[in-house]
């Protein structure tokens, strides 16, 4: 299935790849367009350079830090925060006030104060990762089975022991569901503090490509930001599959 599943991919993806170079040499021969062969060519050259190395680690640096943070924050603050009726409602109105809010629009505040760093930028992808993390590890911590927590508490256990053993085992699949959710989130938003807050990284080369005026090194850089999103995507499910195998529920889904 997973053999005919790429086949499927692959098809898709050189069927796009013809469409684009028919539009580009055809009907939109005359626009800023460059062919898919052209762009193609121009990245395959981009490859061997340390420049766009460089740029890949810088994006993903910045990506995978502000993710890590805030996947320990969300999880911390999600358990507390569903752990008391009190700090649940006390935590409410803020949480409703921030969940609206996307990274993008605090981004000229967070340069202000930070400037255009790798700081800047794994802040924005913490901002943007944290409330998702958070709002589902708290759902699935007021989703543990009463009846296991009970059980827990007549064998003596102790607080801490029934987070370990019950709680964050009950809450896995809601902390992965963020997970798979919030690593995409996080290149998106790692690209998105170079491309307008002039972070480091591939968003800041998509820059320097445009001011150049080269379409096709333009284009080269968007195809890279796919690929490197579809690895992204790719660990993600790999490190959710691997996690949560045990699980019922993961395996129900999965069958």
């Amino acid at each position: 299935m997973t053999i005919k599943r790429l086949i499927l991919g692959a098809v898709g993806f050189l069927l796009i790849l013809a469409i684009w170079q028919w539009a580009a040499s055809g009907p939109l021969s005359d626009g800023p367009l460059p062919t898919a062969a052209a762009t193609l060519s121009e990245l395959l050259a981009l490859l061997p350079t340390a420049e766009f190395w460089g740029s890949v680690w810088l994006t993903v640096q910045v990506a995978l830090g502000g993710f890590l943070i805030a996947l320990v924050a969300g999880v911390a603050l999600g358990i507390g925060t569903a752990s008391s009726r009190v700090t649940m409602h006390a935590t409410r109105a803020v949480l409703e006030f921030l969940k609206p809010i996307p990274p993008i629009v605090i981004l000229p505040l967070v340069v202000l104060v930070l400037g255009p760093t790798m700081d800047m930028g794994i802040f924005l992808v913490f901002f943007g990762c944290l409330l998702p993390v958070l709002m589902q590890t708290a759902a699935g911590v007021l989703d543990v089975d009463p009846v296991a927590l009970a059980t827990g508490r007549s064998f003596s256990m102790g607080r801490g022991e029934i987070l370990r053993r019950i709680v964050l085992p009950s809450a896995m699949p809601h902390i992965g569901t963020a997970i798979r959710l919030s690593v995409p989130t996080s290149l998106v938003t790692a690209v998105v503090a170079g491309l307008l807050g002039g972070g480091p990284g591939l968003g800041n080369s998509l820059i320097k490509a445009q001011l150049s005026g080269s379409q096709e090194l333009l284009f080269a850089y968007v195809i890279a930001l796919g690929l490197l999103g579809l690895v992204f995507q790719a660990v993600s499910d790999g490190i959710e599959s691997r996690v949560l195998r045990w699980h019922p529920s993961y395996r129900k889904a999965v069958h």
